[in-house]
């Protein structure tokens, strides 16, 4: 049997503080979640959407992500797609769908300071520009 393609590249920030757990069997996963900004034009206005996605790691990837991740932290998953499935108390049919990383980059952590620093850089530069403008 072929398996069909079912692969994801994701970039965000974390929504939350990751989650790890240990499974009965000793396994060790971490969830968390990211958000995933877009920005385009309609009618001439710039507009944005931010898309929120579910990932998991395992073993040595979970314990890392455990360790180094905190919320706001920027991340490139790339994994694949998986859909769990349930019924509810009532017996209705449930449906939840996730990423499964198999890896995970980290970008550079922003220390308070740097991120101060890089605002005011930023407030500085338009500050310059307008004042350029006239």
């Amino acid at each position: 049997m072929l398996s069909n393609l079912n692969s994801v590249i994701l970039e965000g920030n974390l929504a939350r503080d990751p989650q790890v757990k240990n499974t009965p069997n000793g396994h060790t996963v971490c969830n968390f979640a990211i958000a995933s900004n877009r920005y385009y034009k309609y009618n001439e206005q710039n507009e944005h959407e931010t898309s929120f996605f579910e990932v998991e790691t395992w073993s040595r990837l979970a314990q890392t992500c455990g360790e180094m991740l905190k919320k706001g932290r920027g991340v490139r998953i790339v994994g694949r797609l998986k859909q769990d499935k349930w019924q509810d108390p009532s017996g209705k049919a449930m449906s939840k769908i996730k990423v499964i990383a198999e890896h995970v980059e980290f970008k550079p952590a922003m220390k308070k300071e740097d991120e101060e620093a890089t605002m005011q850089d930023r407030v500085e530069s338009r500050e310059e520009e307008a004042v350029a403008a006239f």
